[in-house]
């Protein structure tokens, strides 16, 4: 795993929802490299440990990593307070992104609140091709549809409570609709209760299934071992692996849910 670590300047920012904001980074080396589904590790100021933000665009022409956040606690916060010209001291790319299939005529690209961003690169990768299901509770939360559209994704928006979008309910209503059409694969990011609900839906459907695990990390590299997640091979043999190095991504038949 190739990475690099620095003090990058921030050269964008928006709010883009109630405690949720976009930064755009300057980061050239790491820009270069990055893939759809990596993370970066961030640094707060004043703080000793990291903070994972996933990587929701990727510029390697301009040199810059756009990251998408909620504010979830202090270390967030002291993100969210960086303005345009502050640097953020970061470490990046870092993980196994998404598989990309050059051949897919159809994908769906799942995402459960802060995990639409990393769908972001997705969409641009497979354009039109894509169909991007995203679920929030309420209207107050939703993001990024707008971005999904302007990379050529068909959006279907789902809310809890029914406040915002096309449907009330889970991203499992129109998926399962979807898959009922068929698709080559889904890609997911999200609560791990909506992953697991994707992932049975696309085993029992037998449709490519990867998601991408939300996981404290201290890390980022697997040296702390505090990230662990229970996985079983081909065999069904169970073992071990790290979300943050083996992953954040994984095929949904390898996950013990």
């Amino acid at each position: 795993m190739k990475y690099t670590q620095g003090s990058y300047r921030i050269t964008e920012k928006t709010a883009i929802a109630r405690d949720t904001f976009s930064f755009t980074v300057l980061c050239p080396e790491i820009a270069e490299i990055a893939d759809p589904g990596q993370f970066v590790h961030i640094l707060p100021k004043g703080y000793g440990l990291r903070r994972p933000i996933s990587i929701a665009g990727i510029d390697p022409v301009g040199g810059t990593l756009r990251i998408v956040f909620a504010v979830r606690g202090k270390g967030t916060e002291a993100l969210a307070g960086l303005n345009v010209g502050d640097d953020m001291d970061m470490i990046g790319p870092l993980g196994h992104g998404f598989t990309l299939l050059e051949d897919a005529q159809t994908v769906a690209l799942v995402g459960g609140g802060i995990g639409v961003p990393p769908m972001l690169p997705l969409a641009s990768y497979y354009g039109e091709k894509a169909v991007a299901i995203s679920g929030f509770r309420s209207y107050p939360q939703v993001i990024l549809q707008e971005d999904l559209q302007l990379l050529g994704a068909q959006t279907i928006l789902v809310t809890e409570d029914g406040t915002a979008g096309d449907c009330k309910g889970f991203v499992t209503g129109p998926l399962e609709a979807l898959l009922s059409d068929g698709v080559d694969a889904v890609y997911a990011c999200g609560p791990m209760p909506m992953l697991k609900a994707v992932a049975e839906l696309c085993i029992r459907n037998k449709t490519y299934c990867e998601v991408s695990l939300e996981e404290r990390m201290a890390c980022g590299v697997g040296a702390c071992l505090g990230c662990a997640c229970q996985t079983k091979d081909e065999t069904g043999t169970e073992h071990m692996q790290h979300v943050c190095k083996n992953g954040p991504v994984f095929c949904a038949e390898e996950v013990c849910w």
